[in-house]
C-alpha cells in the first residue's frame, strides 16, 4: 500500500536517505561524481529537519504493506516540499507564487503514480496558502523533466547554476493559474 502525508519530526533522516540515495542514480553522469559520492545524510537531515519544523509543506510518500519485503515495516520512499517562491522573477520575467522545492522518489517506486500525487499534495498546500501560481526547478538534462510537462507545466525561463563546482543549466516550469497542477495532478488517482 502507498499513502501521501504530511511529513513528521522523526522523518528528517529517511528523508535525507531518500534524497541522498536519488541525487546518486538520477544525477551520476550529469553533476560530478565526486559531489555526489559526498553527499551526506546527516547534512540532509538537519535540513529536511528544520523545513519539517517551517511553514513549507513537507510530504512523503510511505510504502507499506506487500510493496515492501516481508516483515518489512512502513518506509519512507519519496518525498516533496514546497513553499512560497524563493525567487519570484527571472530578467525580468515573473515566475510564480508558490515554488516546489523538491520531489524526489526511489527508483523502485517510480511509475506508480507517486510522484504525481506527491506533486498534487505540494500544489495543494501552496494553493491553501495563498499562492495562485506554482513553480519549480528542474536541470534541464534531467530525464524527469518531461514529466513536469506531461502535467502541463511550461518551461519559461533558464539559470545556469553551480554545483560541485560545475555550471550545471536548469529550467523553471511554472502553471499558472496553480489549477493548472491541481487538476492535471489530479487524473490517474
Amino acid at each position: 500500500m502507498m499513502s501521501i502525508r504530511r511529513a513528521r519530526l522523526g522523518d528528517a533522516v529517511a528523508i535525507a536517505a531518500v534524497h541522498v540515495s536519488t541525487w546518486r542514480s538520477t544525477y551520476a553522469g550529469i553533476l560530478p561524481g565526486a559531489y555526489l559520492a559526498g553527499l551526506s545524510v546527516s547534512r540532509q537531515a538537519a535540513y529536511y529537519d528544520a523545513a519539517i519544523r517551517s511553514p513549507a509543506g513537507v510530504f512523503v510518500a510511505v510504502a507499506s504493506g506487500t510493496d515492501l519485503p516481508a516483515g518489512a515495516g512502513p518506509r519512507i520512499v519519496g518525498f516533496a516540499t514546497a513553499g512560497r517562491a524563493r525567487v519570484t522573477e527571472l530578467c525580468g520575467r515573473r515566475l510564480a507564487e508558490g515554488e516546489v522545492e523538491t520531489l524526489y522518489l526511489l527508483d523502485d517506486f517510480r511509475e506508480r503514480g507517486l510522484g504525481r500525487r506527491l506533486l498534487r499534495a505540494a500544489a495543494a498546500h501552496l494553493s491553501e496558502t495563498g499562492c495562485r501560481s506554482a513553480f519549480l526547478w528542474v536541470l534541464r538534462d534531467n530525464p524527469s523533466r518531461w514529466f513536469y510537462q506531461h502535467l502541463g507545466g511550461r518551461p519559461v525561463a533558464e539559470a545556469v547554476i553551480q554545483v560541485g563546482g560545475q555550471p550545471v543549466v536548469q529550467m523553471a516550469v511554472v502553471w499558472d493559474p496553480i489549477e493548472r497542477l491541481l487538476e492535471a495532478s489530479k487524473q490517474a488517482l
